[in-house]
């Protein structure tokens, strides 16, 4: 099917292709309602018939539409037209972490740190409405110009606890699943985290823990063995870093973190230079791992993979030496850990910032806020703080806070006498949402525009407020009854109760008997306003006359006479007429001031007068 040009829903126009995936075409289009660019994924034609396939359609729509989140794709409308089945979602410019990874990896250590912990926010609000987006891969992260991170395609997402789980069935993406997909077993948080993992991996190192021949064979590999260290493969990783990798990539999905915010405070902390819950491991050619203490030098961390040069004839120096560097440097760290005064950042979340101020003054730390709108805490309380609750740092150290404005308020605008559709757009771009939609006829406001509108404008309400609008219908227009033929009362009748008024006339008729309608107008299938006049005219049957007397006329005055009155002339005579004589009625019949219908006959009887 040719897409170009085409229109879903009588507002989606499609205006060119921007990718494929493996069951969906996604085009860039043009919202005509909204006035903005939008993104439209189309079913392959190929899968609309498989009932599974649009299954997992619908899945994604409606998994990813209850997702309303800064780093997840936004989606805003879905449905089936033309056998086509369609996603409308948020159009992103920017490319996918794939795409970045193949042109730049390994990508910067801070840059694929500001990603992860992004992704992490996205999984961690996903997983909290108990959504499992089970196909976590590079691809399907998309970074915007600004460094954004969205996280889309959650065609194979489960909602709900019975849809962590699809025992038999491997879903996802086989160098992304967990060993649970591999193995078609129940799957949960940890899944996400896991691949999530795999993700970071391919980041820091511009390649993927396992491959293979094929599918199976990587997936097979996910379940069985290890991963080789990143710090193999890319010496910049810092060890806590890596530590917070590998635990993602546990086997053991119980022994993985146990949410995607864990992930995202380790990956906080590691930032930091603070310790990690992970534990960093120092990996040997031989096997052999060396528990490292998270603040552990770069030089500890890059003899590793050095030591293949020297010679193995080496390590047990090498060690030694390694050995006295980490004596050596965990002496120095104990020595400024107790130099240093230390102090433990209290929970300043939901607290005034008066209440705050008092609490870090006592504990020697400073205090810097700013304000922010928020749906969720009350005005004048802490929304958030950095670093956060539980950390131990420096006195004099400056925590920031964000206080709360309350919900943000709006003004409701004037949007009686625009069209329905600029209306919707006005209330939508503010962030109102639009109620009920109520029709009404008016004789004064052009069929489409707004009426009225509750609440009204200049009202101040909270971001969200439903508006409520009562558009035109335009002017009452009814359709004129056919009402020729029909009995006069009968018609004036049907006239009233489509609230005409009637006028009554009346003629005569020598086709349409007494008593019927003979013609209307306005004429049948004629749109007016309601409480217009329909005029009929009634029939009062064939016209009659009055026949004249015309005994004693000339046979030429009487034929005259009759005939002037629509009468017909039937002549007999009682005598031959000689030649050059003038002939007389001598009688007629019907006689004179007899009421006849039009066209009647009249016998006159014709001689010649004595």
């Amino acid at each position: 099917m040719h897409m170009i040009g085409k229109i879903f829903s009588g507002r989606y126009k499609i205006v060119e292709k921007i990718g494929r995936g493996g069951m969906a075409n996604i085009y860039k289009a043009e919202d005509v309602v909204l006035n903005r660019t939008v993104a439209v994924k189309t079913l392959h034609p190929q899968f609309a018939q498989d009932k599974d396939f649009v299954a997992r359609f619908k899945r994604e729509a409606q998994a990813a539409a209850s997702l309303n989140h800064p780093n997840i794709v936004s989606i805003y409308d879905w449905g089936c037209e033309d056998a086509t089945y369609f996603i409308v979602m948020e159009h992103l410019e920017g490319w996918d972490l794939k795409q970045l990874i193949k042109a730049q990896a390994p990508l910067p250590v801070d840059e694929v740190i500001e990603i992860a912990n992004q992704v992490c926010s996205a999984v961690e609000f996903a997983h909290q409405r108990n959504v499992i987006h089970r196909d976590i891969k590079s691809q399907n992260i998309i970074i915007t110009p600004q460094g954004q991170a969205k996280v889309t395609d959650f065609g194979i997402a489960r909602a709900g606890a019975a849809g962590m789980t699809q025992t038999g069935s491997v879903m996802g993406t086989a160098e992304y699943i967990s060993p649970e997909q591999a193995q078609g077993i129940e799957v949960g948080k940890a899944t996400d985290i896991y691949s999530l993992g795999i993700v970071l991996y391919e980041a820091l190192t511009g390649s993927l823990p396992f491959k293979g021949e094929n599918s199976l064979a990587v997936a097979m590999k996910q379940v069985k063995e290890k991963p080789l260290p990143p710090t193999i493969l890319n010496l910049e990783i810092p060890v806590p870093l890596e530590a917070i990798i590998l635990k993602a990539l546990e086997k053991n999905p119980a022994d993985r973190y146990p949410s995607a915010e864990a992930v995202r405070k380790d990956l906080l902390r590691a930032s930091k230079g603070i310790p990690i819950e992970a534990t960093p491991t120092l990996f040997r050619e031989d096997g052999e791992t060396k528990v490292l203490p998270t603040t552990e030098v770069r030089g500890a961390q890059k003899s590793a993979p050095m030591k293949k040069s020297n010679g193995a004839k080496w390590l047990p120096w090498a060690m030694l030496v390694l050995m006295a560097i980490l004596l050596a440097f965990g002496g120095y760290w104990i020595y400024r850990s107790a130099a240093t005064p230390k102090t433990v950042i209290p929970n300043l979340e939901g607290k005034t910032l008066t209440e705050a101020t008092s609490i870090l003054k006592e504990r020697e730390l400073k205090i810097e806020s700013e304000e922010s709108f928020s749906s969720t805490v009350e005005e004048g309380k802490i929304i958030s703080q950095d670093p956060e609750a539980g950390i131990k740092v420096e006195k004099d150290t400056m925590v920031k806070v964000v206080v709360s404005k309350g919900e943000e308020l709006i003004t409701i605008p004037d949007v009686v006498g625009l069209s329905r559709d600029d209306a919707i757009a006005e209330l939508v771009r503010i962030g109102l949402e639009i109620g009920e939609i109520i029709e009404e006829e008016n004789d004064e406001v052009p069929a489409g525009a707004i009426i009225s509108q509750a609440p009204e404008a200049d009202t101040e309400v909270k971001k969200g407020a439903v508006i409520n609008l009562v558009a035109s219908k335009g002017e009452n227009l009814v359709q004129v009854p056919d009402v020729v033929g029909k009995d006069a009362d009968e018609a004036t009748s049907r006239l009233k109760q489509l609230d005409l008024n009637v006028e009554k006339k009346q003629a005569y008729s020598d086709t349409v008997e007494e008593g019927k309608v003979i013609s209307q107008n306005p004429e049948a299938g004629t749109e007016v306003k309601t409480d217009s006049t329909v005029t009929i005219t009634v029939s009062k049957g064939k016209e009659l006359v009055t026949v004249p007397n015309v005994i004693n006329m000339t046979e030429a005055e009487a034929i005259t006479a009759l005939e002037d009155l629509g009468l017909e002339v039937d002549i007999e005579y009682s005598e031959p007429i000689p030649e050059g004589d003038v002939s007389y009625v001598l009688d007629q019949n019907p006689m004179a001031n007899t009421k006849v219908e039009k066209g009647s006959f009249i016998r006159i009887l014709v001689g010649v007068a004595g």
